[in-house]
């Protein structure tokens, strides 16, 4: 229809007062043809018994389409949200998500961090093996994130296309990837696990080595469950349900704490005490996951082999984010490895700045859910809007830079004030206070880079998001490298942590306010959504 056809339209709907009598007087219009009938029904609202919020959102539709310039196109009886209050609503829909999703998030480190006090309070030597024992237990598994991204990301857009088999089918292939996935990963555990950490701790170091090796084989076994614990957890993540997925991750936080403090403190079982009672708690997690499943009307213990063309399918979307979760594992890892070389006391130090870090960082990461559970029905859904999608962005990053303020002032105070929370020993005590104001400033902007990555996975603009963390990863690893033998500082180190956050925040706030971005392109990787069919 064209524009002025649009603006009669919209002259029919009770129009507001003008705001100031200085505006210029709109030229007249030409003469248009008649309407069809079924506009004219369209444009006419229904007087009798409107409402007054429903006035005054007929009458902001008036003033949208009224005022949409040169080159708009806006459908007659398509509703255009007031800017502010469409703002606020969305706010109140990701604060009523993310608030339970970020219990999820919330619950992984804090079970490293309950082994790094129950640990700490006994042996320093096993706090300094709790840091390559978690970086091959943890840091291995979110290598594995592509599954978790890959399946929100995939049942998310095809319940916003309204196709639940589809979705059901999805979710069975990506259960028996993470299976053979996790098969795998314990095979690898218990075949090269020794040569890994000899390699990542240094030789010299055979008491670290011995103590990390226990912890990491113990929870070996848990490894088919993890990986299938993450698929269940991300395909109800993908629907829009935060809920379910947090009571059972409540109930193996709960498991795990009580199981540190009593096979760690009460039988004296020290690092090995802290593996069993997490591999417990992650395996009871993996079934309440699974159940949840049950209980949304999936068939989540269905497990479907895919054929060659379905692991294509799934290949373009986890490819470009293994590369990108994988540059960020590598990081951290190598955060770690340089600090091997500076001794015990400073690795115990940074074991534990890292732990706080890691628990203080997930505050982000039902953000970045949020917006792959949220944006793919508005980039690609049958309610295509980008508008609403910059707007929830917006939301988003704001939420983000308050989160980044209030958890980086509270997880910079704890070990500044209360360090005997996780060490009694005074020389790990100055190593940690050493590197507070890096530590600051990399969890300043933490939420946001979130925020920002999320909506990227969303909109699949994939390629960007691995060049850019690649890019980063490799100028980030060549600074660590050189800080390792030229300065064997640990606070140097985390400022090439800082460095790197502050890189990919810069990095995807340009692609995403870019007027040729996802987010105001509307023919931007629009991909063809083939349905596939389950053999």
């Amino acid at each position: 229809m064209s524009a002025h056809l649009r603006l009669l339209s919209a002259a029919a709907l009770p129009l507001p007062a003008p705001a100031s009598t200085s505006l210029r007087r709109a030229r007249p219009l030409p003469p248009a043809p008649p309407l069809p009938s079924s506009t004219r029904l369209l444009a006419q609202p229904r007087r009798l018994g409107l409402s007054r919020r429903a006035g005054a959102a007929v009458r902001c539709r008036c003033v949208a389409v009224a005022g949409a310039g040169d080159g708009a196109e806006l459908e007659v009886g398509e509703e255009v949200v007031a800017p502010d209050a469409g703002i606020w609503e969305q706010v109140r829909d990701v604060v009523v998500f993310a608030g339970p999703a970020l219990g999820l998030w919330i619950c992984g480190p804090l079970m490293s961090l309950i082994d790094t006090m129950v640990i700490g309070q006994t042996s320093s030597l096993q706090l300094a093996a709790l840091g390559p024992g978690t970086v091959f237990c943890d840091y291995l598994c979110y290598i594995f994130m592509f599954l978790s991204v890959a399946t929100s990301n995939m049942v998310a857009t095809s319940l916003a296309n309204k196709d639940e088999e589809l979705a059901q089918h999805q979710v069975s292939m990506l259960l028996f990837l993470a299976l053979a996935f996790g098969i795998g990963m314990f095979l690898f555990t218990k075949i090269f696990g020794v040569q890994v950490l000899t390699a990542f701790t240094g030789s010299k170091n055979y008491e670290i080595i011995s103590a990390a090796n226990t912890y990491a084989q113990i929870r070996g076994f848990a490894w088919p469950a993890v990986l299938v614990g993450l698929v269940a957890q991300s395909a109800s993540l993908g629907m829009k349900d935060s809920w379910g997925p947090l009571k059972a991750l409540a109930a193996a936080s709960v498991i795990n704490g009580v199981g540190d403090i009593f096979l760690c403190s009460v039988c004296g079982y020290g690092i090995a005490g802290a593996a069993w009672a997490t591999m417990v708690s992650q395996i009871v997690a993996a079934y309440m996951m699974m159940q949840n499943l049950n209980n949304r009307g999936f068939r989540a213990f269905s497990f479907t082999i895919p054929s060659t063309r379905e692991l294509l399918q799934i290949f373009e979307i986890a490819a470009p984010v293994f590369v990108t979760m994988t540059s960020k594992v590598a990081f951290y890892a190598l955060l770690t490895y340089s600090a091997t070389s500076m001794g015990a006391i400073t690795l115990a130090a940074h074991q534990v700045m890292v732990n706080i870090l890691c628990m203080c960082t997930v505050w982000g990461e039902p953000l970045s859910q949020t917006a792959q559970s949220f944006m793919p029905e508005m980039i690609y859904g049958a309610k295509r809007n980008l508008m609403k999608a910059r707007m929830l962005l917006k939301s988003l990053v704001m939420i983000g830079a308050i989160a980044g303020v209030t958890v980086g002032t509270v997880g910079t105070i704890v070990p500044w004030l209360f360090p005997s929370l996780f060490t009694n020993d005074q020389m790990v005590v100055q190593q940690m206070h050493k590197v507070l104001i890096p530590y600051f400033t990399a969890l300043l902007v933490t939420p946001s880079v979130h925020c920002l990555e999320g909506t990227l996975l969303a909109g699949r603009d994939l390629r960007y998001l691995s060049q850019s963390m690649g890019a980063c990863f490799c100028i980030g690893t060549v600074l660590l490298l050189v800080a390792r033998d030229k300065f064997a500082s640990l606070p140097i180190c985390w400022w090439i942590l800082v460095f790197f956050q502050w890189s990919r925040f810069g990095s995807g706030l340009q692609r995403l306010v870019s007027r040729n971005g996802m987010l105001y392109n509307e023919n931007f990787n629009q991909p063809d959504y083939a349905k596939v069919k389950a053999t």
